[in-house]
């Protein structure tokens, strides 16, 4: 059948290229004028199924507080009279209980886990490259009490058959030698071996090129302006460029999805969480790190990307502001060199911000929604990278009316009908 799908970041060239892959006639829908220009452009690089966790966890309200008044906080709120925002917030306030945490980053697991497996399926059988790696990631500890709250973490983990290691300094300084030169600020970390590293938009984009070999066509510089119905059914999109018929639509824009839904009376939890990044050229190799270390105290991944270094983090819940703002920069520019002070070159770095499409519970949104014809495919959050393959492959499974290979319960968007 004809399907159209709205957004080419990560996520929506992943779902055109499995859609494809199904026998479906796919058309992708962009206002960029290519893949991958808005939040896959340049994030953390992780591929981490074993780091799945949603930010509201026991503890999050408390700890938000205290970073109000903390130079280098991971989380910063910027207050709007927007209602979207504040109910957000508040589902968000109600996720931040041990059950709702542990049931959370059970789906979430669940899906990046699948993701990565599917991931390595698509590298086998079309050869794309992507400055990728297979060499795991490490969390380091400035304290004994990050050591200690990893307990739950842990379990969920074992429940799913997740490797991990639970390393001392000299253990996280065997995974990641250039933290021997910095080794004193370290007391512990959590490696997961089974994570990967890569450069998302390299591989959306070649991921694209491949999609229009395999029959996908791609619009772009087009604007889209609303869902088209006949009935109760959606049966294609309104733009700038006319209106498109198609059997079904999946949405997948990523913090815009909601603004497309909302006229149905479609009410989808989605709001942007900002997030920024700098990528810097290496200068000394054996200074950098090997693959992607998670700073745990301020929430900041520095990643080996090639020849590069991209070091991403901070969480900025300001709407759809996109400003670059020099405390942000000033925060990231600190960990990569308060870690790893001689593998790269800050003055040569590029900054860059992004809006990653959060749910209040972590959990991104996949399948069908209620209307006919209409899919979602988004609310990834700081995890599209993460969960792109596994999500489109998914979702395409649903669409196609085929028997997914992982369970669907709790992705879709009827966890939110009450």
């Amino acid at each position: 059948m004809k399907v159209i799908v709205l957004g080419s970041g990560v996520v929506g060239t992943t779902t055109a290229w499995y859609l494809a892959r199904a026998g479906h006639e796919v058309e992708v829908i962009d206002r960029q004028p290519a893949p991958a220009l808005e939040t896959s452009f340049a994030n953390a690089g992780e591929v981490s199924p074993g780091y799945s966790s949603p930010w509201a966890a026991p503890g999050i309200p408390w700890k938000a507080v205290k970073w109000m008044f903390a130079p280098h906080a991971p989380l910063v709120i910027r207050p709007k009279l927007d209602a979207a925002m504040w109910k957000w917030m508040a589902q968000m306030l109600g996720n931040c209980t041990a059950s709702a945490y542990a049931t959370n980053k059970a789906r979430m697991v669940r899906i990046a886990e699948y993701s990565r497996d599917v991931l390595k399926d698509l590298r086998a059988e079309t050869g794309i490259a992507y400055d990728d790696r297979s060499r795991g990631t490490l969390e380091v500890f400035r304290t004994q009490k990050q050591i200690d709250g990893i307990a739950a973490d842990l379990k969920v983990l074992e429940s799913f058959g997740v490797p991990y290691e639970v390393l001392d300094r000299a253990g996280c300084i065997a995974a990641e030698p250039a933290l021997a030169r910095v080794g004193e600020k370290i007391l512990g970390g959590l490696r997961l071996p089974g994570d990967e590293t890569g450069d998302c938009f390299l591989f959306t984009q070649r991921l694209a090129a491949l999609s229009e070999s395999a029959g996908v066509a791609f619009r772009f510089g087009v604007d889209i302006r609303s869902l088209v119905t006949t009935g109760d059914r959606v049966t294609g999109v309104a733009t700038s460029a006319g209106t498109f018929q198609a059997d079904a639509v999946v949405v997948a824009l990523g913090s815009y999805s909601p603004h497309l839904l909302k006229p149905l009376g479609l009410s989808l939890p989605v709001y942007p969480v900002k997030g920024y990044s700098l990528t810097l050229p290496i200068v000394d190799a054996e200074a950098a790190p090997v693959s992607t270390v998670m700073d745990e105290a301020h929430k900041v991944a520095i990643t080996r990307l090639g020849d590069r270094i991209r070091v991403a983090g901070m969480a900025e819940i300001c709407g759809f502001d996109l400003e670059l703002r020099d405390a942000r920069r000033a925060t990231i520019a600190h960990v990569v060199s308060d870690l790893f002070p001689a593998g790269g070159d800050l003055s040569k770095a590029e900054f860059w911000c992004g809006l990653r499409p959060m749910t209040p519970d972590g959990t991104p949104v996949i399948g069908a929604t209620g209307r006919p014809g209409l899919f979602l495919n988004t609310g990834h959050g700081t995890l599209g990278w993460t969960m792109a393959c596994g999500s489109a492959k998914l979702l395409a499974d649903i669409v196609s009316q085929k028997a997914p290979e992982i369970s669907t319960e709790g992705l879709g968007i009827e966890r939110y009908a009450a």
